[in-house]
């Protein structure tokens, strides 16, 4: 085992990781997790399920029902910066396109008084073809600032002279999907710790009242860095690179969500107000089906904890593992296997979008479970699975219902459900130097492993999310 030094020592009790968790972090590093193993894509009627209409309206009024009595709340990720957004104008690709269009973009308006401010029009520089000083009042951190700022604070979309953030665009749909109670707060926003004012302030200068619900990433879930020759890789001080450990730190944030039915959202991933009515719907058909579900589980776990749960009871809970989530389990390992927090993740047609999507994988002990997988979880080095995972007809665009608590009510420890054999080790670099880097598993992937799972076929246009500032010019997000 690594012995760290006093200082180093200090400087992990500092940010609340315990000597032992940081030598597990290394050990991993030294000796990463093996690939995930797929088994076949999930496809309509083989893991995905299509709602047929007839039912649509049945589920989304018991998401009404549920969210008229205060039990639905909204959780948003929130803590990406928006420097992705815009990374291509700094490599100097599409410049040209960017500023012919900018009247089109959301802030035209905050760029063209920060240009007057610094004495420029912005018609003038555009016909100059100054493109310079039009970026430089974007991004420089006297200007707008736009790379440095996160990307729920960017403004998405325009209505009329006024503009719209990201955040609140989530807000708004908030409440149409999860308001319930006066007074109560509905959605949960997850920040870091450097932009927590800067959020506030927009939220109680542009939406009074918003009742937002807080919470920053916490410092204790990041990960030590490895040095590829072994051990903690340190810096020049001596001192443990710690670094944040993707969005798998969530789960203790999401944890904290007091609600009993959560839906899940990237925050780029939004609708302007007018164009937003079939994904208010699907939420709501989400939220439905997993309450739908969550009645049916919560009876047959509670007979099978009871004092008569004989053949038959064993049986039907059986068979409802077996037609439900694909579950194979039987005697002693049937409680466990049904008593654990419920999922319910919209998918949408795979339309070549980057990220992940729906699968059965294997787990070490043989079985077999309906999981979300990116790429980087898959060994590329073997044809069969590469070939799997190109089948895959769906994408996750990260559209959850999340099931919080247990048949008694209870709220599950959902860090008990982690598949810790997922964390993703990469290579970074730190001051010119080379790093082995672990990432925690997924917070929609395997820190949500040991969930039980749906996957519900939902409409494309619920999917518009907006990786770069020329997603903005995308139909369903102009006016």
């Amino acid at each position: 085992m690594p012995t760290f030094t006093a200082a180093q020592k200090a400087q992990l009790d500092e940010r609340g990781i315990a000597a032992e968790e940081a030598e597990r972090q290394l050990a991993l590093l030294a000796s990463p997790p093996a690939p995930i193993a797929l088994v076949r894509p999930c496809v309509v009627g083989d893991g995905i399920e299509r709602i047929a209409p007839d039912r649509r309206e049945a589920l989304i009024l018991l998401h009404e029902q549920a969210a008229a009595e205060g039990r639905c709340a909204k959780f948003v990720p929130a803590s990406g910066a928006a420097s992705r957004m815009f990374q291509s104008l700094r490599s100097g690709a599409g410049v040209r396109e960017f500023v012919d269009a900018l009247d089109r973009f959301p802030f035209v308006d905050d760029l063209r008084a920060e240009l007057a401010f610094r004495g420029y029009d912005l018609e003038v520089l555009r016909v100059a073809g100054s493109d310079r000083e039009i970026l430089h009042a974007l991004f420089d951190p006297e200007g707008l600032d736009y790379e440095a700022m996160p990307k729920g604070l960017i403004p998405f979309h325009r209505y009329g002279d006024r503009a719209r953030t990201a955040l609140e665009e989530h807000l708004s749909e908030a409440a149409e999907t999860v308001g319930g109670q006066p007074g109560a707060s509905h959605m949960h926003v997850s920040v870091s710790p450097e932009h927590l004012h800067a959020f506030r302030l927009h939220a109680d200068r542009a939406m009074p009242g918003h009742g937002i619900a807080w919470s920053i990433q916490r410092g204790s879930t990041d990960t030590i860095a490895g040095d590829p020759a072994g051990g903690p890789f340190t810096a020049e001080d001596g001192r443990l690179v710690l670094r944040p450990s993707g969005h798998g730190a969530l789960l203790g944030n999401l944890q904290d969500v007091d609600a009993d039915v959560v839906l899940v959202k990237n925050v780029d991933n939004v609708q302007r107000e007018g164009r937003r009515e079939v994904t208010v719907r699907w939420k709501k058909i989400l939220g439905g089906r997993l309450i739908e579900l969550q009645r049916e589980l919560h009876v047959h776990v509670a007979r099978l904890r009871g004092a008569d749960a004989g053949p038959e009871v064993t049986g039907e809970a059986a068979a409802f593992a077996r037609d439900r989530f694909g579950i194979e389990a039987e005697g002693p390992t049937l409680l466990s296997a049904l008593d654990r927090p419920l999922r319910v993740c919209g998918v949408v047609l795979n339309t070549g979008e980057p990220g992940g999507g729906p699968f059965w994988v294997r787990g070490a002990k043989g079985d077999v479970s309906r999981q979300i997988v990116e790429g980087a979880q898959v060994d590329g080095s073997r044809e069969e699975q590469r070939a799997i995972f190109g089948g895959s007809t769906h994408f996750n665009p990260v559209d959850l219902a999340c099931g919080m608590r247990d048949a008694a009510g209870a709220k599950f420890p959902l860090r008990r459900f982690v598949d810790a054999a997922t964390s993703i080790v990469t290579r970074k670099a730190h001051a010119g130097r080379e790093l082995v880097a672990l990432e925690r598993p997924g917070l929609w992937n395997g820190a949500m492993g040991g969930w039980l799972t749906v996957f519900v076929d939902v409409p494309l246009e619920t999917f518009t999310p907006v990786k770069t500032v020329m997603d903005l010019l995308r139909p369903e997000h102009q006016p």
